[in-house]
């Protein structure tokens, strides 16, 4: 029997000329100046990975698997919000620390996009 696949969560930083987009700004009301602007996502692959299909634009045949807004303002993984928390054997832990992830980031007054 083969190995279950594990998740992960992971965290890009994005350039702060995203809080020019006013959709970024609406999901981030309470966003500090000054403090990272961040995408928050899980995978089954690993963060590096899925980093790279983002910054690259992949496609699978169902269509893009990337978000716009990291491959236009991605600078880096952040592994140091993320690193604790991975691996995860199941897809919904993946999913629900992608919410709380998100949710302590913005608690911390960063600016954050999810899917």
């Amino acid at each position: 029997m083969s190995k279950e696949t594990d998740y992960s969560i992971y965290v890009i930083e994005l350039d702060k000329s995203i809080l020019e987009l006013k959709k970024f700004r609406e999901e981030n009301p309470d966003y500090i100046k000054g403090k990272p602007c961040v995408y928050v996502g899980f995978t089954s692959k690993s963060p590096e990975e899925r980093y790279e299909q983002h910054m690259t634009g992949a496609r699978n045949k169902k269509g893009p698997i990337f978000s716009k807004k990291v491959k236009k303002y991605g600078l880096k993984l952040k592994p140091r919000l993320y690193k604790s928390h991975n691996p995860m054997e199941t897809q919904q832990e993946a999913i629900d620390m992608e919410v709380e992830k998100a949710r302590r980031l913005r608690k911390r007054g960063y600016g954050v996009w999810q899917k």
